[in-house]
């Protein structure tokens, strides 16, 4: 017999899963990347948005319990392939003045993935009729959209100045 279609619900869980183990490995990149900053204000916002994530990990969490799952996550290839280009350009521009600039672009890549998957999720939530999940994911979404305001800010303010 056929296999039953998958359903919304179905690529919701599949997604959630996926942004689930993307925050745990940008929780386990920040760190480096605030190791790496030279401005100070640079390696600041690395070390908030390292805060930030652990709440967006324990959001996540009340979320896959809202729809009676455990928090579990699925391989990303995505953001590895981003995180493994934010380690290229520490290792290839270290002592550079263009190193905070290639670390504003590398976060900003993680930023945006991870706002297009929080934006599909609320979708697909107020689709679903989850509520609660969509006032969690909304919650994320704008703070994620906050920190790549702030990035933005960062590299025309300062850090891309200083690589030129």
């Amino acid at each position: 017999m056929p296999s039953e279609p998958k359903t919304l619900d179905d690529l919701f869980l599949d997604t959630l899963k996926d942004i689930y183990y993307a925050e745990k490995q940008i929780l386990k990149a920040l760190p480096k990347m605030a190791k790496a900053a030279n401005a100070p204000e640079l390696k600041q916002a690395f070390e908030t948005h390292r805060e930030q994530t652990e709440g967006h990990v324990e959001r996540l969490t009340e979320v896959f319990e809202a729809i009676g799952k455990a928090p579990r996550g699925k391989t990303c290839d995505a953001i590895l392939g981003i995180i493994e280009e934010g380690k290229g350009i520490i290792e290839e521009f270290e002592g550079s003045p263009a190193l905070d600039a290639g670390l504003v672009a590398a976060a900003q890549a993680v930023e945006h993935y991870e706002i297009a998957r929080y934006g599909t999720l609320k979708a697909w939530a107020q689709q679903l009729g989850l509520k609660d999940a969509v006032k969690l994911l909304d919650q994320t979404l704008g703070e994620e959209e906050k920190t790549d305001q702030l990035l933005t800010k960062l590299g025309m303010t300062s850090v891309n100045k200083q690589a030129a």
